[in-house]
């Protein structure tokens, strides 16, 4: 480390000396990240995220002062510290105001947040019985239960927006979300779309969802609000920005891309009327104090996951180009990569490259015969058990006999190497060589695997 003193050079003592930190190096990544299995390629950051070991030595010394002294902790510490963590994210994500910014465990807590509201709206005759709730094809499994349970339940409808994989613009998803929303107003004029629930990044097949020009459609269509799934986004796209997405709730998960321990996301919401009856879903002390307030304490509980983003913002920040940076060259290197694969396998990508963040979806050879789900599960199975590769795999239906029908999803983060890329290469090339097809693997599959 070194101080610049430029400004006692010329003379100017009223500022404090700059610190310059210097840039973490490769080493000292590998080192961060020594925890990591060093026998398996992972190319599967998007599932689970990663944690640095200074992080998680943060998390640890605040579990430890918590565990030595509760009552202290309690009262001393865990307001501040979650309130120190979200001015943090405020700035992050250019919010307006403090309290629009609420810490929850994850993107799936902050749904059941937004559509809870929705579906008190419906049992108290705020919303009519057949009122829609509109979302896209791709949304996340966990998402589509959710609004089954809270909407579907109280009487509402869902209209699910059809989007084509492999995907060739972003106009092909503006058009397909436009005509979804006027054909919806065609149907019935008594029917009001209340709430679009719109992916940032969808999770499979991945992609980056032009968010601001459906938002902006949204408006004009007369939807009432919009809640952006944005799991993956907050360390994995460029710009989160609230002020730019302007919808009117926002949810990322934390540990996915942006270094945080499991499990710890933000939601937000615009401060306006309907803000005001939002509620976390466990309800403690602090109900009707604010969802931010609510949030901060739903019981005895570890605490500490939302305690670190001080500690995550100073790793970040020995990156050149802080967490910016760490998109950029996350985003290059996973197409990069992802050109390499489908060159040697002689396929091509789902997504053309600005469609891509972290995640590229990547054609697999025909001749491995991927022909369902269970195939694409048991292969995944195969290259994590045999190969040491743990990478998505996807099914895409609906595909001509000899064209590509399975892809893999694979992530870049700060811990890859190139050869976690090429391991994974030459064991599809070996599965080719060796003439293997799904149907030699065993068609059960015990339970289901988190994408």
């Amino acid at each position: 480390m070194a101080f610049h003193d430029q400004n006692h050079k010329n003379g100017n003592l009223s500022k404090k000396p700059k610190l310059c930190i210097s840039p973490i190096t490769d080493a000292e990544i590998q080192s961060e990240f020594s925890h990591h299995d060093p026998n398996i390629a992972r190319l599967n950051n998007g599932a689970f995220g990663c944690c640095p070991s200074t992080v998680l030595a943060a998390q640890r010394e605040l579990q430890l002062k918590f565990l030595r002294q509760p009552d202290h902790f309690y009262f001393n510490h865990l307001k501040n510290g979650i309130l120190h963590s979200r001015t943090i994210i405020k700035e992050l994500v250019n919010a307006q105001h403090l309290d629009e910014i609420s810490i929850v465990d994850n993107a799936s807590t902050a749904t059941a947040i937004v559509l809870q509201q929705a579906s008190w709206a419906f049992h108290e005759g705020k919303f009519n019985k057949g009122d829609a709730v509109v979302m896209l094809h791709y949304a996340y499994g966990s998402v589509k239960k959710a609004i089954e349970a809270y909407v579907t339940r109280a009487g509402g409808r869902v209209i699910e927006v059809p989007l084509a994989f492999p995907v060739t613009s972003e106009d092909d998803i503006i058009r397909e979300f436009r005509h979804a929303l006027e054909k919806a107003k065609s149907e019935g004029s008594n029917t009001k779309v209340r709430l679009a629930v719109i992916d940032h990044v969808t999770s499979m097949p991945s992609m980056v969802i032009p968010v601001k020009e459906l938002v902006k459609i949204c408006r004009e269509e007369g939807v009432e609000q919009v809640f952006v799934d944005a799991a993956h986004a907050i360390g994995c796209t460029p710009r989160v920005d609230m002020q730019e997405i302007g919808a009117d709730f926002y949810a990322s998960n934390m540990h996915k891309w942006f270094f945080c321990p499991p499990s710890v996301a933000f939601i937000y919401a615009r401060k306006s009327v309907n803000s005001v009856d939002l509620h976390h879903p466990i309800v403690s002390h602090q109900y009707r104090n604010g969802l931010a307030i609510e949030s901060s304490w739903i019981g005895n509980r570890d605490y500490s996951a939302q305690l670190v983003v001080p500690a995550v913002m100073e790793f970040v920040n020995r990156f050149e180009g802080g967490i910016e940076g760490i998109k950029k060259r996350n985003h290059d290197c996973v197409v990069e990569m992802g050109e390499m694969l489908v060159e040697a396998w002689g396929t091509h990508l789902g997504t053309p490259h600005h469609m891509s963040a972290s995640m590229v979806m990547v054609g697999l050879p025909p001749s491995l015969r991927i022909m369902n789900d269970c195939d694409a599960i048991n292969l995944r199975t195969h290259l994590r058990e045999f190969f040491g590769v743990e990478v998505p795999i996807y099914f895409r239906d609906g595909g001509e006999v000899g064209c590509v029908s399975g892809y893999a999803r694979i992530s870049y983060q700060v811990y890859n190497k190139v050869d976690d890329y090429y391991k994974f290469r030459d064991a599809i090339n070996k599965l080719v060589s060796d003439g293997f097809t799904c149907a030699l693997l065993s068609t059960s599959t015990n339970g289901s695997l988190l994408y």
